[in-house]
């Protein structure tokens, strides 16, 4: 099981890794949406508001926009689970396409798709290494490509819970989904959650994707270290599919329950189950 000082199996600047990481969660959300029937394509899923069609509705707005190959000029009316203008340009886009059948919407991600990897197969690493504006601020484009590599991934799983059909669990983008995830855990066990000064606290992820998280709060900031001499206050355990249902927002502790261990302090580890969701 991986022990990380910096919860990470790949830097953000690895592109190459990261396209892969892409074109390999694109690939499996191609194959498993070329099996779904058009009931399957309008299940209602976890993402609050959007069905299985609308989730790779997203996709593709987002790909298209960030591709500068044209957004949708339509406008949503109902934007009631709607938090912020990322979200709201998001359910312009996924509207847009509720007037059409699974299979037109898969039509134009296979294009999409296409498209998209033919331009970052071709652009120059200056690409990938220059500045963009990303939702976490200002950072290279290889970081940004990290980010959409997790959505992709986080979407896929969306869809494969909705409809009863598990796969990509343990993938390379699945770990850099939970590792990306992982970086916020200072923030909820310190600053949310308010673990005491000179606590350590343990978040084991047992698989697919294994992680062993250690945080030690110090000085009053909650960090992650290598390894610790105290006892820790408390150890949450489960397993990486639940972790990304709460770290996402997906699902609450309480519909979870049964599939998280916690030991040592109960209250504490109750507040940082409830505190891991950090999709904005």
């Amino acid at each position: 099981m991986a022990n990380r000082a910096d919860p990470g199996t790949m830097n953000d600047l690895e592109y190459k890794l990261t396209l892969r990481c892409l074109y390999e969660t694109w690939q499996s959300m191609q194959e498993l949406c070329e099996t779904l029937t058009e009931s399957e394509w309008k299940t209602a899923t976890a993402c609050p508001g959007w069905s299985v069609q609308d989730n790779l509705s997203h996709i593709i707005g987002t790909e298209k926009a960030l591709g500068g190959l044209g957004g949708t000029q339509h406008k949503a009316t109902d934007l009631q689970h709607v938090k912020n203008p990322i979200g709201e340009m998001n359910e312009h886009e996924v509207d847009s396409r509720r007037h059409l059948t699974g299979a037109q919407v898969l039509k134009e991600f296979k294009e999409i798709f296409v498209a998209r990897k033919s331009f970052f197969d071709s652009a120059p690493e200056s690409y990938f290494t220059a500045e963009s504006n990303t939702p976490i601020g200002k950072a290279p484009m290889a970081v940004f490509l990290s980010i959409r590599a997790m959505d992709s991934w986080v979407h896929e799983q969306d869809i494969r819970r909705a409809i009863n059909k598990p796969g990509d669990q343990g993938s390379l983008c699945a770990e850099l989904s939970v590792d990306r995830l992982c970086r916020t855990l200072p923030m909820v066990i310190g600053k949310r959650a308010k673990a005491p000064e000179g606590s350590v606290s343990v978040v084991t992820i047992t698989g697919p994707v294994q992680r062993k998280i250690l945080i030690a709060v110090k000085d009053g900031r909650a960090a992650v270290v290598e390894k610790f001499d105290s006892t820790p206050v408390v150890e949450l355990a489960f397993d990486s599919n639940t972790f990304i249902e709460l770290a996402t927002g997906r699902a609450t502790r309480e519909n979870l329950r049964d599939k998280i261990k916690i030991t040592g302090d109960t209250d504490l580890g109750t507040k940082i189950a409830d505190s891991l969701n950090m999709m904005i």
